[in-house]
């Protein structure tokens, strides 16, 4: 049997929005990583994973989650090519399948991508499959109660970690905007926001699917988390006008 890896989405951090088929994949793998800042203590996907698994086949892997983006990435790139190292030697020994569980969607800006490209190089003859999980712009949305978009309306998602320069751009559009990760840059994206006449379109999130869930208009946000998802929804003019 060709060992696999199996990339899982586990959602935005709410157990109950992980799928049937990750369930199905986390129960049957013989090794099921999680990723973690400290290898002492669990991250938000074990938390997930941890309410549906009840066997003991659940190994950390420590990640660079926290760094900051710019300047020299060596640790980032030393915590991947640990990670690879240690999933490969898994495959290459067990064989089966070994799952690795990422918040979100594991095509949509994942830490997998870059572990799976590690474990490739390490064993290229390895298959790899992905199954999607719902990301923090759905759940931001539902928790809103907001429609993301209708009809031909655009929508463009942006990571902010390291600066807002497409942002002015996107909002230009007239579009709806989700932007990820710019908590630690939160006032600087209010203001812009608020320059192009969005700012009562728009919404934040955080922790979604956790105890500390926050959900609130922006103008009512004046500091958040690192991984906090902005929306900003388009002007409508009413049903049926955006088709």
């Amino acid at each position: 049997m060709i060992p696999e890896l199996v990339g899982i989405g586990v959602g935005p951090g709410d157990p109950d929005l992980l799928t049937v088929a990750a369930v199905r994949e986390l129960d049957t793998a013989g090794r099921v990583f999680v990723p973690v800042i400290d290898p002492g203590t669990p991250g938000r996907a074990e938390a997930v994973v941890r309410a549906h698994v009840g066997h003991d086949r659940i190994e950390r892997l420590v990640f660079a989650l926290s760094d900051d983006v710019t300047g020299p990435q060596q640790r980032r790139l030393q915590c991947w090519d640990d990670a690879a190292a240690r999933v490969a030697g898994q495959l290459r020994s067990a064989g089966g399948t070994a799952a690795f569980a990422t918040l979100g969607d594991p095509a949509v800006y994942s830490t997998f991508t870059y572990l799976a490209a590690g474990v490739r190089a390490a064993l290229p003859g390895m298959r790899v499959r992905t199954i999607p999980g719902i990301t923090a712009m759905q759940a931001a949305a539902s928790a809103a109660g907001a429609t993301l978009v209708e009809g031909a309306e655009t929508l463009t998602l942006l990571p902010l970690a390291r600066d807002l320069s497409e942002l002015d751009a996107a909002l230009a559009t007239g579009g709806a905007v989700v932007a990820y990760k710019g908590g630690r840059r939160l006032s600087e994206l209010r203001n812009r926001i608020e320059a192009a006449g969005a700012l009562s379109r728009a919404w934040c999130a955080e922790h979604l699917g956790t105890a500390d869930e926050r959900v609130a208009a922006l103008a009512d946000v004046e500091a958040a988390s690192y991984l906090s998802t902005v929306l900003v929804l388009p002007v409508r003019q009413g049903r049926g006008a955006q088709l």
